[in-house]
């Protein structure tokens, strides 16, 4: 019986793995996107009611709104003329600032995206803003937070379907949700990213933000700023979003790819 066990785990594994069609690699996804779609608009306007969002007649959050629906229109047309119009299926895009000391962006699957004030002293101008938010939207399309909740749903609930999870399990299964994600430290730990997510949102993410008209090469300045932000603490972006000489070193092999599509 123990024998058998693992075999039936690494079958549901298998049968649960989906073509990204972004990255083009095999990825766990044992929850719909659809539903996922769903469960992030509650939750999204869950978090607006309980945070304080700038009005966007804020010059910080006007920056925020701009930023974001450029890089939106961009990566919908460029999906579009490549014939892949599912990747943003679904997607109703928003963009939020939200008045906070926490260093810290993040994306929902269905384009609902939330800029923290604390994040923009280190930004310091535009095109930093777009390097993280190009990096956030990969993250999403890219599906990651899909593939950390199933990976965390298949260990903790046994490949649990989302609709059961949250029948059986609701607080549990929100606050993986929410840890998938990296919003609300209030949660416990956050689920780390993985070194192959965290590159491809990397290399995407300048792809995105050079397409919307953002100069990638200010990825560089703008992630040493985030290391020496951290000083004898980390902030709760880089718990998750790790900035090493590794990323350093792949961002700069990412840059004359993304420089393709950048036009001042």
């Amino acid at each position: 019986m123990k024998k058998i066990i693992p075999i039936l785990l690494i079958a549901f594994f298998l049968s649960g793995c989906s073509l990204n069609l972004v990255t083009g690699r095999k990825q766990l996804s044992l929850v719909n996107e659809k539903e996922l779609q769903q469960m992030a608009f509650t939750q999204y306007n869950s978090f607006l009611s309980e945070n304080k969002v700038l009005s966007t007649s804020n010059s910080d959050a006007a920056m925020v709104s701009r930023v974001g629906t450029r890089i939106a229109n961009a990566i919908t047309k460029y999906y579009s003329d490549q014939g892949k119009q599912s990747v943003l299926e679904g997607y109703a895009w928003e963009f939020k600032t939200v008045e906070s000391k926490e260093v810290n962006a993040w994306c929902m699957p269905g384009g609902k995206v939330v800029v923290y004030t604390g994040l923009l002293p280190i930004t310091k101008n535009e095109t930093a803003l777009a390097i993280v938010m190009g990096h956030e939207i990969a993250h999403s399309i890219a599906k990651h937070g899909n593939e950390r909740m199933s990976q965390a749903m298949l260990q903790q609930m046994g490949g649990m379907a989302l609709e059961v999870a949250l029948s059986k399990k609701p607080e549990e299964t929100k606050n993986l949700f929410l840890m998938s994600y990296g919003i609300g430290s209030q949660v416990g730990a956050m689920l780390p990213w993985s070194r192959q997510q965290e590159t491809e949102a990397d290399q995407y993410g300048l792809i995105f933000a050079a397409i919307a008209g953002y100069n990638p090469q200010e990825a560089i300045p703008f992630w040493q700023r985030m290391s020496a932000a951290g000083g004898s603490g980390t902030p709760e972006f880089l718990s998750t979003h790790p900035s090493d000489a590794t990323r350093m070193r792949k961002l700069k092999q990412f840059m004359p790819e993304a420089l393709k599509h950048y036009k001042p």
